[in-house]
C-alpha cells in the first residue's frame, strides 16, 4: 500500500469505506469511523500504528496476520467490519452525540438486515454515548443489540495509550472463546440502543 499524500488526506474528509460484511457472521466489528487515512486508501484501519489487524491475528481470530487491504478475507472467518459513524474525519472527538446515536440506530438496522451473532464495538467513549451507556465496561454488555449480543472492546487506534495491544489482544480473545463456545441469537427485539 502506497501512503496517502497530504492532498490526499485532505480529499478524503467526509468519504467512507465499505462494509465487510454478509450474513452468517460470528462477530461483526464496528469501528467509531474512519479516520482520513482509511478513507483514503479504502480500507479499514489502515493506518499504520492501528492495532486491529495484529490484535485479530494474536487474539486467534485470523490464523495469519491480514493487511488492511485483505479486509474481505475476514468474511472467510464468519468476521466483518463497519462503523458507527460512516464518514471520515480528522479525529473522532469532531463527532457529535447526535452523529454517534444515529450511528447507533444504523448499526441496529444492519444488525437486523445481516443479523451477525455479536456485534463488538471498538471504542468505550463513543459506545457510551452511542448506547446512552455511561458506566459501561468493556466485555460483553447486558443489553443485546436486535437479535446480536453486544461486546465493547477499546479503540485499537495507536493514537489511544490507554489500551496497549496486550490489553487489547487479551479483550479480543476473551471475545474469541465467548464466540468460539456458541453463543445463540435471540428473538427479534432483544434490546435497542
Amino acid at each position: 500500500m502506497v501512503n496517502p499524500t497530504r492532498d490526499e488526506l485532505d480529499a478524503a474528509e467526509g468519504r467512507t469505506v465499505p462494509d465487510v460484511i454478509t450474513g452468517d457472521l460470528s462477530v461483526l466489528f464496528c469501528g467509531v469511523n474512519p479516520g482520513l487515512w482509511s478513507a483514503a486508501v479504502g480500507h479499514h484501519f489502515a493506518r499504520p500504528g492501528n492495532r486491529f489487524w495484529k490484535s485479530l491475528y494474536l487474539s486467534g481470530f485470523t490464523d495469519r496476520l491480514l493487511t488492511p487491504e485483505e479486509g474481505r478475507e475476514l468474511l472467510r472467518s464468519g468476521l466483518g467490519v463497519t462503523n458507527l459513524v460512516d464518514r471520515a474525519t480528522r479525529s473522532a472527538n469532531e463527532l457529535t452525540r447526535a452523529h454517534l446515536r444515529e450511528g447507533a440506530e444504523r448499526l441496529a438496522r444492519k444488525v437486523v438486515r445481516w443479523r451477525p451473532l455479536c456485534v463488538a464495538v471498538l471504542g468505550m467513549s463513543a459506545y457510551r454515548t452511542a448506547f446512552d451507556r455511561p458506566a459501561a465496561r468493556l466485555g460483553l454488555q447486558p443489553e443485546d443489540l436486535e437479535t446480536a449480543k453486544l461486546w465493547l472492546l477499546p479503540n485499537p487506534s495507536g493514537l489511544q495509550a490507554r489500551y496497549q495491544i496486550a490489553d487489547i489482544v487479551e479483550q479480543m480473545h476473551e471475545l474469541r472463546s465467548y464466540v468460539s463456545n456458541g453463543i445463540r441469537p435471540r428473538a427479534p427485539g432483544g434490546g435497542k440502543p
